[in-house]
Parts: structure tokens; C-alpha cells; sequence
């Protein structure tokens, strides 16, 4: 009986600790949703990266590292396109794929998502800072075809 006591608590600590990489991050984007569900995640951790996809009959999940330049230029676009400052629509979607980004680390703290789109004014800001994320997997993910 202590045994299975034993397994059990090993079982739920090892089942704990696995979802720190999906808590313990400096950035983090993530696109998903769609009229057929795709999830896409890429964390950062200083120059640690997390990445995940799921959908599109594809499962991909892959650890690399960035160098602190590549870091920079997202700290850069961050703070160029004033991320902060975006502002979020308020109007509902449905089925659509929506992007979220959310930033622990520096002056650009915060979290925005165009789930419910971006408003026209900001939209261009918006979709430089998505570009310096989509860069970051474009380079390190080789797409599965």
C-alpha cells in the first residue's frame, strides 16, 4: 500500500512540474482557434524557447534557443510599436484564429489579443509586433508538410 501511495505521489508531482513551461515565461504567443481548431504556442524564457502546435493533423513540439540579439529585436518592437497602448475591439467573433501575446519581462508588461480584433487605428503596430514572433518560428521550425 505504500508503495502505491509512493507512485501515486511521484505520478502527480512529475504530472505538476510538466506544466511549467506553460507558466514560466519572459513572452509568450499564441495563436489559436478556427473553424478547425489549431493551437500554436511559443514561449520564451530568457534565450530558452518553448514551442508547440497541434492541429492541422500536425503535432509539433520543440526546445531551441534564441540568441540575445534576436531578444532585443523583440524587446525593440515591443517598445516601437508601443504594445502597451494597443488598443483591444470589443466587437465578438466567433470561429476565427486569434493571436495573444503576453509579456512578463521590461517596460512592455502586459497582454493583448485580437480575439476580438484591434482597433483599425493600432492595427499596423499590431501586426509588426506579430511579425517579430511569426519570424522567430519561421526560423527555428521547419513546417512538416
Amino acid at each position: 500500500m505504500k508503495k502505491l501511495i509512493f507512485v501515486f505521489l511521484i505520478l502527480i508531482l512529475g504530472g505538476c512540474t510538466s506544466q511549467k513551461a506553460y507558466t514560466d515565461f519572459d513572452y509568450s504567443f499564441a495563436r489559436s482557434g478556427g473553424r478547425i481548431p489549431m493551437y500554436e504556442n511559443l514561449l520564451i524564457t530568457g534565450n530558452n524557447v518553448h514551442y508547440s502546435f497541434e492541429g492541422q493533423g500536425k503535432d509539433i513540439k520543440k526546445n531551441f534557443t534564441i540568441s540575445t540579439k534576436v531578444l532585443r529585436n523583440i524587446e525593440h518592437t515591443l517598445a516601437e510599436n508601443n504594445f502597451t497602448r494597443i488598443q483591444e475591439d470589443y466587437k465578438k467573433i466567433y470561429d476565427n484564429v486569434a493571436v495573444e501575446i503576453n509579456i512578463k519581462k521590461g517596460k512592455n508588461a502586459g497582454n493583448k489579443s485580437d480575439a476580438s480584433l484591434i482597433m483599425p487605428k493600432d492595427q499596423a503596430r499590431w501586426d509588426e509586433i506579430v511579425s517579430a514572433f511569426q519570424e522567430v518560428i519561421d526560423r527555428n521550425i521547419k513546417t512538416e508538410s
